[in-house]
């Protein structure tokens, strides 16, 4: 999949690298990334994260859709954010959801999208 920005394709790759690399800068924790491609028509990439709270959970969701908004002109859907328990955030190529740890434990999304044999 592919979105245009200023006249150039920004690739799911590089939409993936970019919402990595803005986990990473907001110190999100157990950062998994899940391959979708040939499996789901959903997105190409699921990434599952969490955060120590449910206000950084809100914080990281944020400025992950700001970013996204101001660097690609991508507007994201976002669910939960009010309630920082789990938030998703769907860029239409990858899938991002941020979870409080204990929330994320419970639901084992990483568990039901794994691929057989464990490895993402």
């Amino acid at each position: 999949m592919t979105a245009k920005l200023a006249g150039a394709e920004v690739t799911s790759d590089q939409l993936l690298a970019r919402v990595l690399s803005s986990l990473e800068d907001d110190k999100a924790e157990d950062i998994v990334t899940i391959d979708l491609r040939g499996r789901s028509s959903i997105a190409d990439y699921m990434v599952i994260c969490s955060g120590r709270s449910s206000r950084q959970v809100g914080a990281i969701a944020e400025k992950l859709t700001e970013r996204l908004k101001d660097e690609f002109g991508r507007l994201c859907k976002i669910e939960g954010k009010d309630q920082g328990d789990w938030v998703l955030i769907d860029t239409q190529d990858v899938i991002v959801h941020v979870f409080r740890p204990e929330v994320r434990e419970f639901y084992q999304l990483e568990k039901m999208w794994m691929p057989a044999g464990g490895r993402v």
